[in-house]
């Protein structure tokens, strides 16, 4: 059973374990070659999925993506950087042959009753993000984090701790290394509502028995990716994290049911 989220974060109130769809299941095989569409999301929606996972990157003239990379060559028919390409241009560019780039808000249009777990993958998404948020009310519908300090750093500023954020490395580094929940806190200064973590970096264990500990201590969840391996699944579950980010949607999906930790939104 998952400790009890901040009572402030709405995001985070969901009593059992988070099941998160990354980029849509991008593994799962009836999607493969089509992570961060929209008929990814669908089809994450369509099996129970209420928490998907994205990126974000800005166009050109200033709209919003639900994309991974900073450039369009690796999963598209055409080839460019998102930051440097108008929106219309990214428009003409397919994922998988079918599939356009789909637009923040028209995921939240599609799926009003999901929450989405984002991404900051770019310098220029950091106050589109913001404004996006704070125009569609969404306050609890987002958990934001970023790879980057200062980007994460700038959108925490910007929405004055009103939305729930993941920590950034630095952050993640306090509750790997304190020996207490106390020192991690501290050294953290209460920012992060989340750790988003892998299960290990090498030869170290990331999210440790006792960096969940420390980690539940202070309030926070623990979610960890990438995991789509069912055995890989059950141990971090046993170990009390609070949420798994997955590729394979159909996996996680079937060990969640099989120990009665899924809950059917159907």
């Amino acid at each position: 059973m998952s400790h009890t989220a901040r009572v402030n974060r709405g995001y985070l109130d969901h009593a059992g374990v988070l099941a998160f769809a990354h980029r849509g299941g991008a593994f799962h095989p009836e999607i493969e070659g089509l992570e961060n569409t929209m008929a990814a999301f669908r089809h994450a929606v369509d099996l129970g999925y209420v928490y998907l996972e994205t990126d974000v990157h800005v166009t050109a003239d200033g709209v919003l993506l639900a994309f991974h990379d900073d450039v369009l060559d690796r999963v598209t028919d055409r080839t460019g950087s998102i930051a440097e390409t108008s929106y219309a241009d990214v428009q003409a560019a397919l994922i998988g042959g079918r599939e356009r780039v789909p637009t923040l808000a028209e995921l939240f249009e599609a799926f009003p009753g999901v929450r989405f777990n984002i991404d900051i993958k770019s310098a220029g998404s950091v106050a589109a993000l913001a404004d996006f948020v704070s125009a569609h009310d969404a306050w609890d519908r987002v958990l934001v984090g970023s790879f980057s300090r200062r980007r994460l750093q700038s959108f925490r500023r910007l929405t004055q701790g009103r939305v729930a954020t993941s920590a950034h490395p630095l952050e993640v580094a306090a509750y790997v290394l304190s020996p207490s929940a106390q020192l991690a806190r501290l050294l953290t200064r209460g920012r992060p509502d989340a750790l988003q973590i892998p299960h290990r970096r090498g030869r170290l264990t990331v999210a440790s028995a006792g960096l969940v500990r420390r980690a539940h201590a202070n309030g926070l969840h623990v979610h960890v990716w990438t995991i789509d391996d069912p055995a890989e699944m059950k141990v971090l579950l046993d170990r009390g994290v609070d949420g798994l980010i997955s590729d394979r949607t159909d996996i996680l999906s079937d060990v969640l049911r099989s120990r009665g930790q899924w809950e059917d939104k159907s």
